[in-house]
């Protein structure tokens, strides 16, 4: 089944795809529309006619006292008609007020990352694709400034480049990620960003996410389509949505949620963020549906990955290994056979750094460091900031005869790919 959720991180492709042409349909008129229109018709050119004998009476008959003849017809300027313009200022509301205090808490991220595509000529070659986001500045410790986004913002990044209100913009890291909860914290050096921009900036106010209201205001901050900070507004639609893919309960908004949007503020009324942005139902008989991750229920979360040691990837040839095999157990696959989500190993190679440390054949890796893993391509993005002989906590789910699962944290020390 094809996938109805649109994750809104903005790629530029997406400005290549032709709009659906839809046929148009020609609509009945109804008779009685027919009828008025009719008498319409019939009302005018009776009037018309009406006034045309009126005017050749007075011609012919001399009713008419006035001459119409070009000449001797006497004009008089009219200097009284003027223009109605404003008087200047500008119109001031709450959102006006909301936007204005939180946009200097909210963050334009880009993301380049170096993928392989197929060339012209057939070949294959690496070519740089860059992609768009949001993030929201939650907090500063002595060195860093920590900006809270999407984990699917972030991930395959080779570079981070984070925009701030005033148009500056300062390399990143990732500080830590969680892909099953599509968290993620990333980091900017304090030492990095001007004077000018401390000054314009803030860390942005949490609110209360679990006091929600069916029906209270919405405002949603982002980078939409890649081209700065904007804002929309809308409604809490509902609470306690659900989404394949991801593990947890979402906000559902119709404050418009676009590509670029990812990772941006949800605010309330009183301009605090009680959600993050991340995703909306696109298909052609749905609009108005977004969802963001309420901000209550991630707050652990991302309390637990702004604390984590900021660390920078390692070369690919000098990276640290698992030493497995294994495929991804997706939503669907785990919620048809009730197993966790995450990395099934089907095989834990011998005297890899896996079996050594007792993980065998069977279990699903579901987490490396406390940061969840919901593929191998997740799994790979945590190791990768790791060498061999470094030691990383693995959380492991392993079957029981009952056909339940265990989990377990097992420490596991890296190894090499040989």
């Amino acid at each position: 089944m094809e996938n109805q959720y649109t994750y809104y991180n903005y790629t530029p492709e997406q400005d290549m795809r032709e709009p659906e042409k839809k046929p148009k349909k020609q609509r009945k008129v109804p008779k009685w529309v027919k009828l008025i229109c009719s008498a319409l018709v019939f009302g005018l050119v009776a009037g018309i006619t009406f006034e045309g004998a009126s005017f050749a009476a007075g011609r012919l008959l001399g009713a008419a006292d006035e001459k119409v003849s070009g000449s001797n017809v006497e004009t008089k300027p009219v200097e009284s008609a003027k223009l109605t313009t404003s008087s200047g200022g500008s119109v001031s509301t709450d959102i006006t007020e909301i936007a204005k205090n939180a946009m200097p808490s909210v963050v334009s991220i880009t993301n380049i990352s170096i993928q392989q595509v197929q060339s012209f000529f057939g070949g294959i070659q690496e070519q740089e694709i860059p992609s768009a986001g949001s993030g929201i500045i939650i907090s500063q410790n002595d060195t860093e400034l920590l900006v809270l986004t999407n984990n699917h913002v972030v991930e395959g990044s080779d570079t981070l480049t984070v925009s701030f209100i005033d148009e500056e913009s300062v390399a990143a890291n990732i500080k830590g990620t969680d892909a099953a909860k599509d968290l993620a914290v990333i980091a900017v050096k304090l030492k990095d960003i001007k004077d000018s921009t401390m000054e314009e900036i803030k860390v942005a106010t949490l609110g209360d996410s679990t006091k929600l209201q069916v029906g209270e205001p919405a405002i949603a901050i982002g980078n939409a389509l890649g081209y700065g900070q904007s804002v929309t507004t809308g409604i809490v639609s509902a609470m306690k949505r659900t989404m394949d893919g991801f593990d947890g309960e979402l906000i559902q908004t119709d404050a418009a949620i676009n590509p670029g949007n990812s990772g941006g503020a949800l605010l309330n009324a009183k301009g605090e963020v009680i959600g993050i942005n991340t995703a909306k139902i696109a298909v052609n008989e749905v609009e108005g549906i977004g969802y963001a991750i309420p901000i209550s229920d991630a707050s652990s979360v991302i309390t637990e990955l702004m604390n984590r040691e900021t660390r920078t990837k390692v070369p690919e040839g000098e990276q640290g290994y698992l030493g497995i095999q294994g495929y991804d157990v997706e939503s669907d696959v785990a919620n048809m056979y009730q197993m966790p989500q995450g990395v099934y190993i089907y095989e834990a190679l011998k005297g890899g750094a896996a079996a050594k440390a007792g993980i065998s054949k069977g279990s699903i890796i579901t987490a490396v460091n406390g940061a969840g893993v919901n593929g191998m391509e997740t799994l790979k993005e945590q190791l990768q900031y790791y060498r061999p002989g470094e030691t990383v906590e693995v959380t492991v789910q392993i079957p029981k005869e009952n056909g339940e699962y265990k989990e377990e944290i097992i420490e596991v020390t890296l190894g090499t790919n040989s």
